[in-house]
């Protein structure tokens, strides 16, 4: 017989990933739900917790881009937020919004209030920022070596555990296409004026060291505006169609009394 997570843990943390209380599991294939299904029960108990963690990322995040009300020697607005126009600062911290996101989707589902749009706009973001901040730091690791190796490190793991917590979501949500709609609009949009159309200044994708500041002003010059663009775009894509096919199949089980 096979051995589970469950009778290797100690008695008392085995309720982290027992199924009590939780969600049912669709039989979904594992291209759509990679993860076990005792990792997926851990998040969901600890949803308040990891809620609370992707909260307090949004607060390093803004930091992050320039927001800096500590320490008090830093001028309040600095780094990105200092270059953009205030009208653009919405579309401006990406990683942030999307811990955000993920954050409040797992901590309304903990609390009886889960939304749909709240928690397909988390997957979208958790997807598609997750796996283009790793990217883009390999892709111009040179021009990243400014950074101390420890937060580097920091930035490249974390991003890559929102893309961990993105295959849990399957759980709380069934994907309505209204949802995702929405959720392929708002990446649409950060795509639209990221890279694409100059709608209030220059682009205002998340800034590159590929690409230098002149005059105050981002150049966004090729191919590194080539190449994070055309990583947005198909992550944005590979995250609707992940959503969508997620849908289809809890669809096709709901209907199939052999699953």
């Amino acid at each position: 017989m096979a051995t589970s997570l469950a009778d290797v843990l100690p008695r008392g943390l085995r309720r982290f990933v027992a199924d009590e209380g939780l969600p049912g599991r669709d039989a979904l294939p594992a291209w759509l739900a990679p993860l076990p299904r005792p990792l997926e029960n851990l998040g969901l108990h600890l949803a308040a917790v990891i809620g609370a963690i992707n909260l307090v990322g949004t607060v390093f995040g803004f930091w992050y881009y320039g927001f800096h009300p500590w320490p008090t020697t830093d001028p309040l607005i600095t780094g990105q937020f200092a270059l953009e126009p205030v009208v653009a600062w919405p579309l401006v911290p990406d990683s942030p919004t999307a811990t955000l996101f993920i954050g409040l989707a797992l901590l309304a589902w903990r609390f009886d209030r889960a939304n749909d749009y709240l928690t397909a706009l988390a997957f979208f973001g958790c997807i598609k920022l997750g796996a283009w901040t790793p990217y883009v730091l390999l892709a111009f690791a040179e021009e990243f070596s400014y950074l101390h190796v420890a937060m580097y490190n920091f930035l490249f793991w974390s991003h890559l555990a929102m893309v961990v917590e993105a295959f849990v979501l399957h759980r709380i949500t069934d994907f309505p296409v209204r949802a995702v709609l929405v959720a392929v609009v708002w990446y649409g949009l950060n795509d639209l004026v990221d890279y694409f159309l100059p709608v209030v200044g220059g682009p205002h994708h998340t800034l590159i060291p590929a690409e230098p500041i002149v005059d105050g002003a981002v150049r966004h010059v090729s191919p590194a505006h080539e190449l994070a663009a055309a990583a947005a775009v198909l992550l944005t894509l590979a995250a609707t169609f992940l959503a969508l096919s997620t849908r289809v199949k809890k669809l096709e089980t709901a209907g199939d009394p052999s699953q």
